[in-house]
């Protein structure tokens, strides 16, 4: 639950950013609303009515501070790269995907950056 609500505090943190057109600098207490993107997986699949993959995903995300964070099996055929930052503003449609770097490899993971979403209650229109 706390990681809900650091989750919800950054993006709306970023909203007033937006309005204030104020840059925030990324940093490693990122890594907390990576990690809820990730687990919320299966959710925005099934919020969406659409089954989630049996399947895991690999993510690998770069850092602000340069390093990868991760998660799932190395050899997963699924995965999920990029900025950590970005993939941040994707799982809580801060941000278009188009304009994110953040890509993926198979169709579900695809799929997947089209309706990731972090936060509850139905499924968000993005931007």
């Amino acid at each position: 639950m706390a990681t809900a609500r650091l989750m919800e505090t950054w993006a709306h943190g970023l909203d007033v950013a937006d309005t204030l057109g104020v840059k925030r600098p990324a940093t490693a207490r990122l890594r907390s609303i990576a990690h809820i993107g990730v687990r919320t997986r299966d959710f925005a699949f099934a919020i969406n009515g659409l089954t989630p993959p049996p399947e895991p995903f690999r993510v690998e995300l770069r850092a602000p501070d340069a390093t990868t964070w991760s998660w799932g099996p190395d050899d997963a055929a699924q995965r999920v790269t990029g900025s950590a930052e970005d993939f941040c503003m994707l799982v809580t449609q801060r941000r278009p995907l188009a304009d994110l770097d953040v890509t993926a490899v198979g169709r579900d993971a695809e799929k997947w950056l089209g309706i990731a979403q972090a936060f509850a209650g139905p499924p968000g229109r993005g931007r």
